[in-house]
């Protein structure tokens, strides 16, 4: 038989075994025109694509598994207007970075356009690689001693009232970059002293005294996403833990009780109902009580696919039983990533205090 045949019927195998089919058993008894009607029923896969794939083997194979059409919930217009590209020019000028840019963040164009982003410090590449992160990974330099000053001055001169900073993953540095997070949120403070400030720390490999270091600065909110659920932290990421993540959070509410925490979730990644149930009790049992919930996506067919489109009515479901378990606030929605409209989230997370 054709390689066409070949590559629908691995699909086809992928598929059904994911789906709880008939997997094997469904496989070596398709016949050529069976096969016919699987092509059909697949997405189109080109020459170049199967002989891409064939040439990597099976792996290459089940790659072309990994797209999956995107339901018309999570179509989002392209970025542009004057707003929009003279936050590009400021960053550039600048010389920084923004998670928007480097994790392929879909709010990029709304976030630009409203004049708000969300600053990555300490490099463009991260020392961890996981499955599901859009950002670059190798080898870093030092930190730019100059970052944290760079970015209060672009925060001032974006107006922003409300600074969102994150980092990549810096397990190279004694203290996982917890300094220059602070120093970074000093000069913020000194700039801009009625602004809020957020931080999206890495697990700092549990180090309690690196998240005191950052907690001392003086943040308003400390967030750190837990993004999965633990069955899958092996395979989305393998170089975190999930009690060690969570373990953060609490000590963080612990050394800081004026500090706000939050962590978030992807969903779509093959997770099940009653587990992310279970994070969210964990969460609570550690005094979290800011929560974002947001579909992944997957960024190549080199990164984790997606597993499943979460509807925006399952993403409501959510949101009204994480505020019926006793989150303070849940953004919870297919294009809702940790930054998601947090000066709101925080500014109602006061209110009701």
């Amino acid at each position: 038989m054709g390689g066409a045949y070949w590559i629908s019927a691995f699909r086809s195998l992928v598929w059904n075994r994911a789906n709880k089919g008939l997997g094997l058993d469904f496989f070596p008894k398709t016949s050529k025109k069976g096969s016919s009607r699987l092509q059909s029923s697949l997405p189109r896969v080109t020459r170049l694509e199967a002989k891409q794939s064939k040439s990597r083997g099976i792996r290459g194979i089940l790659s072309l598994m990994e797209t999956k059409p995107k339901p018309p919930w999570l179509k989002i217009r392209l970025p542009s207007g004057a707003t929009y590209r003279r936050v590009e020019v400021l960053l550039h000028q600048g010389r920084l970075h923004t998670v928007c840019q480097e994790a392929h963040c879909p709010n990029q164009g709304r976030c630009f356009s409203n004049s708000t982003a969300t600053f990555l410090i300490l490099g463009e590449r991260c020392t961890r690689n996981c499955g599901f992160c859009a950002v670059g990974h190798g080898p870093q330099g030092p930190p730019d001693p100059d970052e944290p000053r760079r970015v209060a001055e672009a925060a001032r001169s974006m107006g922003l009232e409300y600074v969102v900073v994150t980092s990549v993953t810096r397990d190279d540095l004694p203290d996982g970059g917890a300094a220059h997070f602070a120093k970074t949120i000093r000069e913020i403070r000194a700039i801009l002293p009625q602004a809020k400030v957020e931080v999206l720390v890495p697990d700092f490999k549990g180090s309690e005294e690196s998240l005191a270091k950052v907690l001392e600065a003086g943040p308003h909110v400390l967030n750190h996403n837990l993004e999965t659920v633990p069955r899958l932290y092996p395979r989305v990421r393998p170089q975190a833990h999930y009690s060690r993540s969570l373990g953060l959070l609490q000590k963080a509410r612990a050394l800081a009780p004026g500090v706000l925490t939050k962590s978030g979730l992807m969903l779509g990644l093959g997770e099940e109902p009653w587990e992310v149930q279970k994070v969210l009790e964990d969460l609570l049992e550690n005094d979290c009580r800011l929560l974002t919930l947001g579909q992944y996506l997957s960024p190549s067919k080199q990164h984790l696919p997606v597993e499943r489109y979460v509807p925006p009515e399952e993403f409501d479901s959510w949101r009204e039983t994480g505020l019926e378990m006793g989150f303070s606030f849940v953004a919870s929605g297919p294009l809702v990533r940790s930054s998601y409209n947090a000066a709101e989230m925080y500014r109602e997370c006061r209110k009701r205090g």
